[in-house]
C-alpha cells in the first residue's frame, strides 16, 4: 500500500544536516621525506635555510609556505630575473643560486630539533660548501645564524645597518665577520610570513644588500 506524505512532514533528504567535510590528514613529520638539495657548482648565493616546513615537504619544494615572502623577496631584489614561486627552485642554479636545509627532517617547528641535529648538520652543511664552493653562504634567519655563528659582528661590507636587527636579537643582519668552510657569510631575516619582528621593505633590504654584494662576492675571498 502506498504511503502518502503528509504536507508538513519534512523531506528527510533536504533537511538532513549536510555532512562535514573532513580535512585530508597530513602524514606525521617522521613519515615526510627531506627536500633535495638545489644547488650547482660554484653558485653566486647558496641559501641556506634551519630546516623544511611540513607543506615544503608535502610539495617537495622549498619556502612552499602560504605566507612565505622568500619568491617574492628574490625576485624584487633583483636576484631572479623574472617573478618566481616555490614551483621553480629546480632553476636556481640558472641563476647562479642554490638552496639546502640546515636539518633535512621536516618538522612543524624549530622546537622539534635536537642539538644532535644541528651538530650533524654543520657538518654536512661544510661538506657542501667544500663540493660546491658557493661565493657567499646566506643565512635565512637570525635563529640559523645564532645556532652557526660565533659571534654577532657584523663586516663592514654589509648595506644593511645594525639598526635593522631585531633589538631582542644580537644576531646582525649582513655580511658576518666568520665564515662557514672559509666562505663569507651573509645573515638574512626569516622570509615566512610569521616574523613579526621585520618588515617586508626590511627584509628587502637585507634581499637587496645581498644581491649588490653578490654582484662583487670575487673581492670576498681569501
Amino acid at each position: 500500500m502506498e504511503r502518502r506524505v503528509r504536507r508538513d512532514e519534512p523531506d528527510r533528504a533536504e533537511d538532513a544536516p549536510p555532512l562535514k567535510q573532513q580535512k585530508p590528514r597530513q602524514p606525521p613529520p617522521a613519515k615526510l621525506r627531506g627536500l633535495k638539495d638545489r644547488i650547482a657548482p660554484g653558485v653566486r648565493v647558496l641559501f641556506v635555510g634551519i630546516k623544511p616546513g611540513i607543506r615544503s615537504a608535502l610539495t617537495g619544494h622549498h619556502f612552499a609556505g602560504y605566507s612565505n615572502r622568500f619568491w617574492k623577496l628574490l625576485y624584487e631584489s633583483g636576484l631572479a630575473p623574472e617573478p618566481v614561486t616555490y614551483l621553480d627552485d629546480d632553476r636556481m642554479p640558472e641563476w647562479g643560486l642554490g638552496i639546502t636545509n640546515l636539518v633535512a627532517r621536516p618538522t612543524r617547528g624549530v622546537n622539534e630539533l635536537a642539538p644532535a641535529e644541528y651538530a650533524a648538520g654543520r657538518a654536512a652543511l661544510e661538506r657542501k660548501i667544500r663540493r660546491y664552493k658557493p661565493r657567499i653562504v646566506a643565512l635565512t634567519g637570525v635563529s640559523l645564524a645564532r645556532a652557526l655563528l660565533p659571534s654577532s659582528t657584523v663586516s663592514g661590507h654589509s648595506a644593511v645597518s645594525r639598526q635593522s636587527a631585531s633589538a631582542s636579537s644580537p644576531v646582525q643582519l649582513g655580511l658576518h665577520s666568520g665564515r662557514l668552510a672559509g666562505v663569507p657569510v651573509f645573515v638574512l631575516p626569516n622570509p615566512s610570513g610569521r616574523n613579526a619582528h621585520f618588515s617586508y621593505a626590511r627584509m628587502l633590504d637585507a634581499f637587496t644588500a645581498l644581491k649588490q654584494l653578490s654582484a662583487v662576492s670575487g673581492q670576498l675571498k681569501g
